[in-house]
């Protein structure tokens, strides 16, 4: 099967996974990608607006997340991260002005939470232990019914980093995506946990990198290449109608499909996909924060829910954001910034911004929508599907892209799947 083409669609991080993957199993790879760029959310780009290089989304990256890090380590794209020795994560009250700085222990076996100088102000040891039911979660389980979201340990730490995670409010979040987060990052300690900042953009250590490593790999980018239908036969794909041709599929050719699920669902009506998502928004602002705001800082009790200081600009993050679809731009720019300001304490003068709202950021992760997710397998013998939508165990996330592209590319490698 090594002499055999495998199409990739999408160029986003599921497909570029898949590929970077695939390149020296002795296959050609060709990516068709519908932009004219690489990376789907994930990129960065420059906005006049700003005068400034900013991501299209604020992405938070753990050291936990074994996928992105072995596919950042492939593409040489790690040391573009950078990586704290220890995992520390601060945190602002914005209505009481409590600032406290959240230091799980190295090891998996968490003394922290019996520190009080390490832990949420105004919580015990035994707030912690109790979430670990969190982890005993059923396929249906919100949530809400499995924690209880009114103590300081939930309301303090767990509501913002399970918001981040799922984009999805608990009251609807499904309990089993919000455990597969705890598993693989804070109950396996502080070295899992480590927050990995991007000072430079995402789009240089997870894109660039990958689109460098695999054109000197010999793997062909085709930008500019919408697709538009696929014709599909009994047992096989047939055929790939781009707007400039078609490419017919031999019998020992794979397509990998790492587009978006809506997309998908139009290409191939079959297809069972999640069909409800959620938006996210970002607010970027030209401005020089001060040398000791931290790099990373969980808001509560505010519009803004993660502010990102890099060198040149501050960005904010808000998720499950389908409340400002319809908001005016500057009236929530200037919303936003007076937080900002005041967390930052700088000027209440509202520096350049720009608004980034992502009406289909994610899809829905609740557990109706997360029960609708594919399999990479499908009734098509050559049909693939990757991306952060299809059945993972993970919210949709950049280690659910990745992974989701390894996945599909590892099929495709194999003379049955």
């Amino acid at each position: 099967m090594s002499d055999g083409t495998v199409h990739i669609v999408g160029a986003g991080l599921a497909g570029l996974s898949a590929a970077v993957t695939l390149v020296g199993s002795g296959r050609k790879v060709v990516i068709h990608e519908l932009a004219r760029h690489a990376g789907g959310r994930c990129r960065s780009y420059f906005e006049p607006a700003l005068g400034l290089t900013i991501d299209n989304g604020n992405h938070l990256l753990l050291s936990g997340n074994s996928s992105a890090i072995s596919y950042l380590n492939t593409i040489g794209g790690r040391h573009l991260l950078d990586d704290p020795q220890h995992a520390e994560f601060a945190f602002c009250d914005l209505k009481s002005g409590e600032r406290w700085t959240l230091r799980p222990n190295d090891g998996p076996l968490p003394w922290w939470v019996f520190a009080k100088n390490r832990r949420v102000p105004g919580t015990r040891a035994a707030d912690y232990i109790r979430l670990a039911s969190l982890l005993q979660s059923k396929a249906n389980d919100t949530i809400t019914q499995r924690v209880d979201v009114r103590s300081p340990v939930f309301t303090r730490l767990m509501q913002p980093v399970l918001l981040a995670a799922l984009n999805c409010d608990a009251s609807e979040g499904s309990a089993q995506l919000a455990a597969a987060v705890v598993r693989e990052t804070l109950a396996r300690g502080g070295q899992a946990c480590r927050p990995l900042f991007a000072a430079h953009g995402l789009g240089p250590a997870l894109i660039d990198s990958a689109l460098s490593f695999l054109g000197k790999r010999g793997a062909e980018v085709r930008f500019d290449h919408p697709l538009r239908s696929i014709e599909l036969g009994e047992r096989n794909i047939r055929a790939l109608q781009f707007e400039d041709g078609t490419v017919e599929l031999k019998e020992s050719d794979r397509l990998i499909l790492a587009v978006p699920a809506w997309v998908a669902r139009t290409l191939v009506r079959d297809l069972t996909v999640p069909t409800e998502y959620r938006s996210i928004c970002n607010a970027h602002f030209a401005i020089a924060p001060p040398a000791d705001l931290p790099k990373i800082m969980s808001v509560i009790n505010a519009t803004t829910e993660w502010l990102f200081a890099f060198e040149n600009r501050l960005s904010v993050t808000v998720s499950s954001a389908d409340r400002f679809n319809e908001a005016e731009r500057e009236p929530l720019a200037r919303q936003i910034w007076a937080e900002v300001a005041k967390i930052a304490n700088l000027p209440a003068d509202l520096p350049p911004w720009q608004i980034v709202k992502e009406r289909r950021a994610t899809f829905a992760a609740t557990p109706e929508q997360n029960a609708l997710r594919p399999k990479p397998r499908t009734r098509w013998e050559n049909l693939i599907l990757a991306g952060d939508w299809t059945d993972t165990g993970l919210p949709a996330t950049i280690e659910g892209a990745i992974r989701s592209g390894e996945g599909a590319a590892k099929l495709a490698m194999s003379a049955r799947f």
